[in-house]
């Protein structure tokens, strides 16, 4: 029995609430009204850049984010509706590489 609506084996793209403390992602995409879009834009939160979780409320809610060289505390909400990169591990031409230079 299945209870989501997603097809067996397809994947969940993480989202900003989906990081652990100290862990980092890379932003896709913000999934909110342009008002709000724009604003978190305007603190540091355009695609493409890297966002660390960092501290969190003691019932967990709002979060601080580090961003730009800010730290922005965002609701569960918020956080839930910024799409994070997929996770790609190295290639191995990548790892070769890095090797080869140290």
């Amino acid at each position: 029995m299945q209870l989501s609506g997603r097809k067996p084996g397809e994947r969940v793209q993480r989202t900003l609430g989906d990081l652990s403390p100290g862990e980092e992602g890379v932003l896709d995409r913000l999934e909110l009204p342009n008002d709000v879009a724009r604003r978190l834009m305007e603190l540091g939160f355009l695609p493409g850049h890297r966002v660390t979780r960092a501290m969190a409320a003691p019932g967990g809610d709002p979060t601080v984010y580090r961003v730009d060289g800010s730290e922005v505390a965002l609701r569960r909400e918020t956080a839930s509706r910024l799409r994070l990169r997929d996770h790609q591990p190295p290639a191995a031409s990548d790892i070769a590489s890095a090797r080869l230079s140290a």
